[in-house]
């Protein structure tokens, strides 16, 4: 007959029981594995209901379904790493016939001797993993109760050899995993960092002013718009960092490794990158557009081939340094001690050199 199914198993039971007229106590699927939950019931099920008698196809002409496949259907307990679970042999025969399980109960003796006092097969393995595939090997769903580890039943999996869960488990495992964090680190975060190896991390907008920075690596980081004013960043490694549109006003910069970095639109007034033990600030090639480097101590710094388009250079110490190939176009020069400055081959067009400390001398042949 055609039913309804609506509400839970009971009330399934229930309405079967009255359209059939039995008492029905076991709902079976097509294949003859056993409902235990009216959410497994796909649309277009055919069902068969039973009052506790093992399932028989009606389409074998009332024949045992072991009687045609050489199987057997008969019930029996297995006992998992001690704990007791019931089913039927063609449960662990029929869904997947080359595992490990149906291997060793296709045939009804092929266990032997390896049961406890009760019966029961003994099988060494996890009861927890065990029984989300068991319930695979019922009605074809994967269910898995909170708190049961994924990797484990997969193992299990592996281990009895069930093919089609595998693919399934794998695929759950994949999208429980929780999504990459691309937030920027917080200044509270960064304090609490045990390690201080920042490489490649984001940054963004933090506010990292008055930290002790020394020595720590933030190569290839993103410190855009970060608050870094006061901070000592001296031997830091800034390497192709992202610094634009941060502030560094009166930061420590000795012995800074800036090589390559963007710092366009930064904020670097007062910064102190001279280093008296002799060690050189090094920005070869960073980028620098628009910077405001006022009042800056630069002695001996490595600005080769870097871009100062528009910078603000007024009252900066650049004695000795290396200015070599570097865009100085419409930078703001004047009161600059340039003695002693590389400036050959660079391009000071349109720069401001007014109240240079300096002449500038046409032998330094700058463009």
């Amino acid at each position: 007959q055609v039913v309804a199914v609506y509400g839970t198993l009971s009330d399934l039971l229930s309405v079967a029981s009255s359209k059939l007229g039995i008492k029905a106590t076991s709902v079976y699927n097509g294949k003859g594995g056993l409902i235990d939950d009216i959410a497994l019931i796909r649309d277009d099920d055919v069902l068969f209901v039973c009052e506790g008698e093992p399932f028989i196809d009606p389409q074998t002409d009332g024949r045992p379904h072991e009687e045609l496949t050489g199987s057997h259907t008969d019930w029996l307990t297995l006992n998992v790493g001690g704990r007791y679970f019931t089913t039927t042999r063609s449960t662990l025969v029929n869904k997947e016939p080359d595992s490990m399980l149906a291997h060793m109960f296709k045939d009804k003796d092929a266990w032997g001797n390896k049961q406890d006092h009760r019966g029961a097969f003994l099988i060494d393995r996890s009861p927890e993993y065990f029984e989300p595939i068991l319930n695979y090997l019922r009605h074809g769903q994967l269910i898995v109760n909170d708190g049961i580890n994924l990797l484990g039943v997969l193992e299990e999996a592996r281990f009895f050899g069930i093919d089609s869960l595998i693919e399934h488990l794998e695929i759950a495992i994949k999208n429980s995993q929780p999504a990459e964090d691309h937030s920027p680190i917080s200044r509270k975060e960064f304090v609490r960092k045990s390690e201080l190896r920042c490489q490649g991390l984001n940054f963004s907008g933090a506010d990292l002013s008055r930290l002790d920075l020394r020595y720590i690596n933030f190569k290839m980081a993103n410190l855009s718009r970060c608050n870094l004013a006061h901070a000592n960043l001296c031997c830091a490694n800034l390497e192709r960092a992202d610094l634009s549109g941060s502030v560094l006003d009166c930061a420590n910069l000795q012995g800074v490794k800036m090589l390559c970095s963007n710092a366009e639109g930064a904020s670097l007034k007062g910064c102190n990158f001279e280093d008296p033990s002799g060690l050189k600030a090094n920005l070869e090639g960073a980028n620098l557009k628009g910077v405001d480097m006022e009042g800056s101590q630069m002695t001996g710094i490595n600005l080769r081939v870097a871009t100062l388009k528009n910078a603000k250079l007024k009252n900066c110490n650049l004695r000795g340094a290396t200015l070599a190939g570097t865009d100085l176009e419409n930078c703001d020069l004047s009161g600059c001690d340039l003695q002693e400055a590389n400036l050959r081959g660079s391009n000071v067009k349109g720069a401001i050199f007014e109240e240079m400390l300096t002449p500038l001398h046409m032998s330094q042949s700058v463009r």
